[in-house]
């Protein structure tokens, strides 16, 4: 079966250094993986039987539903059984977890973000609404409701929050988090031992930014 990981468009436009420290490693520890940088919105031209390694809850959804004969697993998965990677320490932090959409129906990613904490000695406090019971961090309401009231569910996601740490594994979490007041955890930053920056979290901006990387890969 032939592997290759799709970083996807929002870790490329975050920090695509990141993308590559995860593709040397998993060069390093499962072969010959190429680098997919071609957005899951469109015809992804992968060979039959090939599976996709992402980092993007969308892109797990999308390359599952919409390709015929290729399938999917997150690096969440593949980084919780590994017996190589480094795992920091963060001495029993205690942070709490927002689950993202796309994997609402999906455990095996919301049981691998779990391992992967506690593999970092993080503990974890979860929130009443997670895994699959999980609400929107907000993003999703962007281009259905006006920006005002996107914020607004923003806030009162993030409200649900029972600490200020929130770990996230979607870029858009981190900005929906940040204007909801937490401070977010994005899971490569912490995999990495790296701050999680905000950068561009205005959504009209944001969403811009990811149309416009969209459009050209």
């Amino acid at each position: 079966m032939k592997q290759v990981y799709a970083p996807g468009c929002a870790l490329m436009i975050y920090k695509p250094e990141l993308a590559k420290k995860v593709l040397v490693f998993l060069n390093e520890n499962l072969g010959d993986i190429h680098e997919h940088l071609i957005c899951c919105r469109h015809e992804p031209n992968l060979e039959s039987g090939a599976q996709v390694i992402n980092t993007c809850a969308g892109c797990d959804r999308r390359y599952g539903e919409l390709y015929d004969e290729i399938s999917t697993i997150s690096l969440w998965e593949i980084l919780a059984e590994s017996k190589a990677f480094p795992f920091p320490d963060y001495d029993g932090l205690e942070m709490t977890i927002h689950d993202a959409c796309p994997t609402r129906t999906k455990t095996r990613i919301h049981s691998a973000i779990r391992k992967l904490l506690e593999r970092m000695n993080i503990k974890i406090i979860e929130s009443q609404n997670t895994r699959t019971k999980a609400t929107c961090c907000g993003d999703s309401f962007y281009g259905i409701l006006p920006v005002d009231l996107v914020k607004e569910q923003m806030k009162k996601r993030s409200d649900e929050m029972p600490c200020d740490n929130v770990v996230v594994y979607c870029v858009s979490c981190i900005k929906a988090m940040h204007i909801g007041g937490k401070k977010p955890r994005y899971i490569v930053d912490l995999l990495l031992r790296e701050e999680t920056e905000i950068g561009t979290f205005e959504p009209d901006a944001w969403h811009n930014e990811l149309q416009r990387f969209i459009e050209e890969h």
